[in-house]
């Protein structure tokens, strides 16, 4: 077991090895989320003519990959457990990266969306401009960040064996605007309940066209 300070390298191994020892429970808990909301938040600002190339960064199991083939759209799956790899790539059929988020290799200009839904939460905070910059770098001009991650008040750390970083939304403002993206909407889940109980932060980002500011 590695070490809980040793750095961003014990963060992500530990935080992988409990999603891989907990895999089936993980897809059997969360198969029937329904996370439309946020995959219509991501196609309603994508331009041009579908289908779309689509990056679902920290695909899990595959739940979502799966709706965007279904859709049609030329789906991506990436994540760094080695048992959602798997796993995604049967219940998708669709090509998956397996990639540590601290350790990525993206191509550049590759996609028109990108879909992190309960995953980017999981990067230290002092390592996030460095991801977010290479997410920027692999979207085309114009392309789309949609993230969604549990709320807080800017506190990281462990929970349950998983690592952890619960921003609110100035703090989350302020790390997508430094990498250069520009905001489209955002809004708080569950929809329909009260404001205390809407624990997650979902939020949709534009990569400026060439030549905009």
């Amino acid at each position: 077991m590695v070490d809980k300070v040793s750095g961003p390298a014990g963060i992500s191994a530990l935080t992988l090895d409990y999603y891989n020892r907990n895999a089936a429970g993980f897809k059997a808990g969360t198969q029937d989320h329904d996370v439309s909301q946020n995959i219509a938040a991501l196609l309603r600002h994508m331009r041009g003519e579908p289908p779309y190339r689509i990056l679902d960064f920290g695909c899990g199991p595959g739940r979502d990959l799966r709706a965007f083939a279904r859709m049609g759209h030329s789906a991506i799956g990436l994540d760094g457990s080695a048992s959602f790899v798997a796993m995604a790539r049967a219940e998708s059929g669709c090509e998956v990266w397996q990639q540590d988020f601290l350790a990525l290799d993206l191509p550049a200009g590759a996609f028109d969306g990108i879909f992190a839904n309960a995953s980017l939460f999981h990067v230290p905070t002092l390592d996030l401009p460095r991801v977010l910059g290479q997410l920027y770098a692999s979207l085309k001009p114009g392309g789309v960040l949609f993230s969604s991650n549990p709320r807080g008040q800017n506190q990281e750390g462990w929970n349950g064996g998983r690592y952890g970083a619960y921003h609110d939304f100035t703090a989350w403002q302020a790390l997508l605007a430094a990498a250069g993206f520009t905001e489209l909407e955002h809004y708080y889940r569950p929809a329909g309940l009260p404001r205390e109980q809407q624990s997650w932060l979902a939020s949709v980002w534009r990569k400026p066209w060439s030549g905009q500011p």
